[in-house]
């Protein structure tokens, strides 16, 4: 495949052979040393969670130093290392398969020109007589539900000039599944306009299924040594909660209804549980009341005063108080408690007479709005977070929905706290709504959550999350 070159910028000088030598040396004694502790020192004893725990880690430990050392040898000789150089494979990759895990491919705009290495032809499981795939047939070899995955980067790619990096599942002819991931970028011609689009494609299905078992080993761990995880401080939380995380349906009866379901992430990293909660409820006059909130602190107190500010939430729903307003006396009501905190908030009254959302919030992120495949975060109003000032006026907007529309309201601890978006996104924000092509396929909200809970399920988190979504029905 051709050097991919935009108009400005010269191309890569070759790294240095010795450099990358010494790399792969120092790899290859690490993969040794890392292969000893699996052998030796970890005894796997079923009956013992830890172990099998510290031997899964070992294990995804070599898998990323063998595909480090593949990746290096590549680099140093421009072609695919030789068969002497790679690890033994494992129970589940036939010999081989090892060599052709990075592969690159080229489309060309201006000739239609496709241009696959052989590595990415073995990724496949394609023959090279067949040719390559344009970019318009390349989503039918994915699962159909990434598909739409692939289509947004290609056209945000090519459109937009944003770079490619993402991961995606497809299935050969024997009806195995792979994990690929995909980086790549636009190659501009002189005057600056998209030419060719270029790709770096990796296999990846050893590794996410090394973390998978990982995953699996560490919360069998943690079932076994409750005492030291977070998932049986997590009960509170769990009874304070609406039961209803599945679906529900409100209001019961009549047009434009709205679905709604909703989910809790619990902290990876914390053993104490977080204040987030999420709430919806129907009115006597046929609205529908929305919420999701976070106040700061863990463990029980946290707890005991997110049940607090539940109920009185839903005490002044039902007294018919405006959202602004409500989040008004709220504010109060933390700051005066005998137990000051702070908190955040989104509250939202829906009408599905009218289908329109009167709403406000403090110090919250704003409720994500997805509509035919595409989704934005709603125009922030003016609001504080709860607790930090006396005498705050909450501003209260209204929003038009329309049938099929889907709703997000999130926590901000859906994401690594440390985690940057464009723009000065919030955390988490851009991948939700980079959800939206997914969004756009299923129909109900719970099908919706289940998207969310995959793509965040598995993140580190520095906070606990709620997340509760709403779609508008006929």
């Amino acid at each position: 495949m051709p050097s991919p070159l935009s108009a400005d910028r010269s191309a890569p000088q070759p790294p240095e052979r010795g450099a990358v030598d010494a790399l792969i040396h120092r790899t290859r004694r690490l993969r040794g040393d890392v292969d000893a502790v699996r052998r030796d020192a970890v005894r796997v004893d079923e009956d013992d969670p830890r172990t099998r725990w510290q031997r899964a880690l070992c294990e995804l430990a070599v898998h990323h130093l063998d595909d480090l050392g593949a990746q290096l040898g590549q680099l140093r000789d421009g072609l695919p290392a030789q068969p002497s150089e790679q690890p033994a494979e494992t129970a589940d990759e036939p010999a081989g398969s090892l060599i052709g895990r990075v592969g690159s491919a080229e489309w060309n705009l201006l000739t239609d020109e496709v241009s696959w290495s052989d590595e990415l032809f073995r990724i496949f499981g394609r023959d090279p007589e067949a040719g390559g795939l344009s970019l318009d047939a390349l989503p039918s070899l994915l699962l159909p539900e990434d598909q739409p995955l692939l289509t947004a980067l290609v056209t945000d790619c090519l459109v937009d000039g944003k770079p490619i990096d993402g991961e995606f599942r497809i299935r050969h002819a024997d009806g195995r599944v792979r994990s690929l991931h995909m980086m790549g970028e636009p190659v501009l011609d002189t005057d600056g306009r998209t030419a060719s689009m270029w790709a770096v494609l990796r296999d990846v299905s050893a590794l996410r299924r090394s973390q998978q078992v990982v995953r699996r080993t560490h919360d069998s761990l943690r079932r076994e040594q409750p005492g030291s995880g977070h998932r049986p401080a997590a009960e509170p939380e769990a009874a304070v909660l609406p039961p209803w995380q599945t679906s529900l349906r409100l209001p019961e009866h009549g047009a434009g209804a709205l679905d709604i379901a909703a989910h809790y992430l619990p902290s990876e990293t914390s053993a104490l549980v977080g204040g987030g909660w999420y709430d919806a409820m129907e009115l006597p006059d046929g609205r529908t009341m929305l919420t999701v909130g976070d106040l700061t602190g863990h463990g029980v107190q946290a707890t005991s005063a997110m049940a607090v500010v539940m109920g009185a939430v839903r005490g002044m729903t039902m007294a018919g108080i405006e959202p602004g307003a409500l989040l008004g006396h709220l504010n109060q009501l933390l700051e005066t408690s005998i137990q000051p905190a702070l908190g955040s908030a989104v509250c939202g009254r829906f009408d599905p007479a009218t289908r329109t959302l009167d709403w406000a919030q403090a110090g919250h992120p704003a409720p994500l709005l997805f509509r035919d495949g595409t989704g934005r975060p709603l125009p922030l109003p003016d609001g504080v977070l709860l607790g930090a000032a006396s005498e705050v006026a909450y501003e209260q907007v209204e929003a038009q929905l329309l049938p099929g529309d889907v709703l997000v309201l999130h926590t901000d601890g859906l994401a690594r706290d440390d985690a940057a978006g464009h723009g000065g996104a919030r955390p988490g924000t851009e991948t939700l709504l980079g959800l939206a092509p997914r969004f756009a396929e299923v129909r109900s909200a719970r099908e919706c959550v289940r998207i969310v809970v995959e793509a965040f399920g598995s993140a580190e988190r520095l906070d606990d999350a709620c997340v509760l979504i709403a779609r508008v029905g006929a």
